[in-house]
């Protein structure tokens, strides 16, 4: 019988992994985990302590940090299924998973089902002639050497691509391989998985073009794979259901999707709301019970698609009015910057996205061109951003896969704070108190239409009385709203000081908070 070492790619949740880990090998399988490096170490040892002494489950033998699109992604995914290889002889086969993963049959149909498809399970459509990319880079994801994160550090990866394309930097696909793109769900047996590893060994050359292709997750199993293994032996397609938005995202599964998931021609499903948790308690004890028939019928993407195309936000099967407009998520950290003088708040901001790996983003509820990832439109303008406030907000949680997202606004957005604060999410703020100079003051009034060059020196020294006063209510009116986690930066305060606020505000160690306060001329004009 088929004995599956699951190879678990995870950031957070450590309870849920727990319990997933508990599931999978309570019916006789192996997990081997792999939980990014980046994320709280305590959560690792909490999912460390809680199945170390199971001998079922196993810890990739190297954590390390995972960025969208980067080759970290592949790297451990290999080191999670080196430890499961050496540790778990009998396993026939190996399926990736995420944290977000969970079975939609029961552990014998699964079993039995790869009993009888003698194959390999991955998507693997051929790269230039496919219609797999539907929009962006295509050929350029692989002809250009890509060493930063398109995500965090956007600036330096297209200044860097750019460069490269300005200057004809291009490079050529091993001749020997025909590059393959799919998605990275997939179940491979034993001998292709050892195979797979013997190629990383020999193969320095590709192992080097991949190290530098954006999205490797995407095209370098499916590649490898494709390299050695019959057609006949392969089946292009995976076996967990996931389906997209119209925004590209991966589509959030609830609480009454669960008929609908047991009747879908998979054997997992992709991606589970972490607050359906009926959801997920129905499905762990459908995985352990015997004898179960399933009605396969295999309609849910076109009963999505039929369903949303007319509109019916908030039925079933459709996107979740309350999910998307009300709330951000009960796990998530939304983390708030309040300042007047908006180059302070970007100073801080661009120091804190150097030291940690909080994603962050200046002004833009305040600032019509704070750049932005497409997100079909809803970010276009500031007044859709306003409007949609909390549903752009989940989306860029989403997009940027983060439970933690930082913020600027302007003091005068108290509207956007009582609207974010009164949200299941947690919300944290941080208010920078300036200094504000005749000098600043009178350059502020001309910014804002109040005064111009030909205003008279008598006028302007009238006006910042009332300047100054309107800022100073602002701030009154913010503390008066009483928010809970509610932190105060003041420009007069000692370095000291300023170092305690960011470690409560952050959440981080006293060092990294040490680097971020000593960042140079924060408060300079």
């Amino acid at each position: 019988m088929a004995k599956i070492a699951f190879i678990l790619l995870c950031h957070k949740d450590p309870e849920a992994i727990i319990k997933q880990a508990k599931r999978l090998t309570a019916a006789g399988d192996y997990i081997s985990i792999h939980f990014d490096a980046r994320a709280n170490r305590a959560d690792f040892e909490v999912i460390h302590e809680a199945l170390f002494n199971n001998p079922n489950v196993v810890f990739a033998g190297k954590r390390i940090k995972c960025g969208w699109g980067e080759w970290s992604l592949v790297q451990a995914t290999l080191y999670a299924v080196e430890a499961a290889v050496k540790r778990f002889p009998r396993a026939t086969h190996f399926y990736m998973l995420s944290g977000d993963c969970q079975p939609i049959k029961t552990a014998d149909f699964i079993h039995d089902y790869l009993d009888n498809n003698d194959c390999d399970f991955i998507e693997s459509y051929d790269y230039f002639e496919s219609n797999w990319i539907k929009t962006g880079f295509r050929e350029e994801r692989l002809i250009y050497r890509h060493f930063f994160n398109e995500r965090t550090r956007k600036w330096r990866f297209y200044l860097s691509f750019n460069i490269q394309r300005k200057l004809g930097l291009t490079r050529k696909i091993p001749e020997d391989i025909q590059v393959q793109i799919g998605s990275q769900w997939w179940c491979l047996r034993r001998r292709t998985i050892e195979t797979v590893l013997e190629f990383t060994r020999k193969r320095r050359d590709v192992m080097r073009f991949f190290r530098t292709t954006w999205i490797p997750d995407e095209t370098f199993f499916q590649t490898v794979v494709r390299h050695f293994i019959p057609e006949q032996e392969i089946r292009t397609r995976t076996l967990t259901f996931l389906m997209f938005t119209d925004y590209g995202m991966p589509l959030t599964f609830y609480n009454d999707h669960y008929d609908l998931l047991l009747s879908q021609d998979y054997l997992f499903a992709r991606k589970i709301s972490a607050e359906a948790e009926e959801l997920k308690d129905r499905l762990g004890e459908l995985f352990a019970k015997t004898g179960v028939n399933f009605q396969i019928s295999a309609e849910g993407p076109s009963l999505f698609k039929f369903l949303t195309g007319r509109g019916r936000i908030g039925r079933r099967f459709a996107s979740r009015f309350w999910e998307t407009e009300s709330t951000l998520g009960r796990d998530r950290e939304l983390m708030i910057i309040v300042c007047k003088k908006w180059h302070v708040a970007k100073r801080l901001l661009d120091k804190i996205r150097t030291e940690t790996d909080i994603q962050s983003i200046a002004y833009l509820f305040n600032e019509e061109n704070t750049p932005l990832p497409d997100l079909g439109g809803i970010q276009a303008t500031l007044n859709k951003r306003t409007r949609h406030r909390r549903a752009l907000a989940r989306m860029l949680f989403d997009y940027y896969d983060t439970d933690r997202l930082l913020i600027c606004l302007d003091p005068s957005s108290l509207d956007l704070l009582h609207d974010f604060f009164g949200d299941r999410s947690a919300t944290r703020l941080l208010e920078i108190e300036c200094a504000f100079p005749d000098d600043y003051l009178i350059g502020h009034a001309m910014r804002i239409g109040l005064a111009g060059p030909q205003t008279p020196a008598e006028t302007i020294q009238r006006l910042l009385p009332t300047i100054r006063q309107d800022m100073v209510l602002e701030s009154d009116r913010i503390r008066d709203a009483d928010f809970e986690n509610h932190v105060r930066m003041r420009q007069v305060d000692t370095k000291e000081q300023h170092i305690a606020v960011l470690q409560d505000f952050l959440s981080i160690d006293k060092d990294t908070a040490d680097k971020i306060a000593s960042t140079g001329h924060l408060f300079a004009d």
